[in-house]
């Protein structure tokens, strides 16, 4: 490598270098790319037609309150085609910021993809309710149970972010929600205590990480191809043991007693905040607690910085004497563990008993939500409450009978994933030694 040494003389030339005292040269800056400017453009003109020129000229009427609230606040009525046409000019007007920045060849901030995404999703919820038969919801339940329905979500995003910040691909989330929910289903209903089948459950999480913890990260099979197994087979297993056993006997292996909701008096009376924050089951509760305990632990403390140099440079790592393979194993059961509690969700919460396939994909959109939440807990959190959004308003569009089909609807958690990976939040990129396993000397 060659250096170069300046003079003690000022004024006097270097070889093949510049003149002492003069500024050096800026360093080439890399150009930005067009692809987040275009995307919002397209979304922009989208929403500015459809939105806005095409847009139904009836009412939309959201309900802010509920019966239970502690003070009723009056429905906010907005006409659908006033409300589409303003919110599509100010998307074409971070559109064209977005595009006034790159011709500056600077990048789109963070702030305005989310301003973007905000204001589009407030745009299609206009639109969408003032085409329905019945142009009115209740907007304290929509958000309400859209986190209510990200729940596995977040505990199933939490742990691909604990697994892929120290390295390991975790293909297996579904399988950890699906063993978790079986787990706590005939452990809870064989005890007749649902705390009981809740710790069994992540206990049950814990241990399909562990396979998947050994085979990667000791016999260095391809994590991919070892999740994709692991899913396979908790599927098989869990579909097996439902027919011989719980049908066979359902009062004693498949009636789990449930988590009761538990209001915080007063504050779950708020509107809107008050049934997201204070009226929740315990794992509710616990999912706010694991998404705070995640990002300080990851950020905040020394446990956090070994973790993300092991994922990012695991080589540094063990010469700073870090065990990268040991960190690596406690890591991925860690994240099995919060995968599991996720799983008794679906049978101590949601539904009183185990059915097959009763996680129904959801790992896999949580894989997702990790992916567009750029492998941060609080992004992971937020995306999946956008695919639990997308999801609960699925099921009111067809209720109030609007003419957008239940199945577009259906795709929109995919569909806004592409979005993201493709940039349209920015470059997402996952820890630098994700996927490739380590081996000392």
């Amino acid at each position: 490598m060659s250096t170069t040494v300046s003079s003690s003389r000022p004024g006097k030339p270097q070889p093949g270098g510049p003149t002492a005292g003069a500024p050096s040269a800026a360093p080439a800056t890399r150009p930005v790319s067009w692809k987040t400017p275009v995307l919002l453009t397209v979304f922009a003109l989208v929403s500015l037609v459809f939105f806005g020129f095409l847009a139904p000229s009836q009412t939309a009427s959201f309900g802010i309150s509920t019966g239970e609230d502690f003070f009723q606040l009056p429905a906010l009525e907005i006409n659908a085609f006033a409300g589409g046409i303003v919110l599509s000019v100010l998307l074409v007007a971070l559109a064209g910021y977005a595009v006034y920045l790159k011709t500056k060849n600077q990048p789109a901030p963070g702030w305005l993809a989310v301003t973007f995404i905000v204001i589009f999703v407030a745009a299609f919820l206009i639109w969408v309710v003032g085409g329905a038969r019945t142009p009115a919801i209740s907007l304290a339940g929509l958000i309400a149970g859209s986190v209510t329905l990200a729940v596995p979500l977040v505990f199933g995003s939490l742990s691909g972010v604990l697994c892929e910040r120290v390295g390991v691909v975790n293909i297996a989330i579904e399988g950890q929600l699906l063993g978790g929910a079986f787990t706590a289903a005939i452990v809870a209903s064989m005890t007749k205590n649902a705390i009981i089948g809740l710790l069994a459950a992540a206990i049950a999480g814990a241990v399909v990480s562990m396979v998947l913890a050994l085979f990667s990260i000791k016999y260095l099979v391809n994590q991919i191809i070892v999740g994709v197994v692991l899913n396979v087979l908790v599927s098989g297993v869990t579909g097996f043991l439902f027919s011989t056993v719980m049908q066979t006997n359902k009062a004693q292996f498949n009636s789990p007693p449930g988590l009761d909701v538990i209001d915080i008096p007063v504050l779950s009376s708020i509107p809107i905040i008050g049934p997201i924050l204070f009226r929740q089951s315990l794992v509710g509760y616990l999912m706010y607690v694991a998404v705070a305990v995640v990002w300080v632990g990851l950020f905040k403390t020394r446990w956090g910085l070994r973790v993300r140099a092991v994922g990012e440079h695991p080589q540094a790592a063990d010469t700073l004497g870090i065990n990268v393979n040991a960190t690596r194993f406690w890591n991925v059961t860690l994240g099995g563990a919060v995968a599991g509690i996720g799983g008794s969700f679906f049978t101590l919460v949601a539904i009183d008993s185990f059915t097959k396939e009763i996680s129904g994909g959801r790992g896999f959109i949580a894989l997702a939500a990790l992916i567009f939440g750029r492998w941060n807990p609080v992004g992971a959190f937020f995306a999946a409450l956008l695919f639990g959004f997308a999801d609960n308003l699925q099921s009111i569009v067809t209720i109030i009978g609007t003419p957008v089909p239940s199945q577009f609807m259906a795709m929109l958690p995919y569909l806004v994933t592409v979005l993201a990976v493709a940039g349209l939040v920015g470059k997402s990129r996952g820890p630098a030694a994700s996927g490739i396993p380590y081996v000392k000397g």
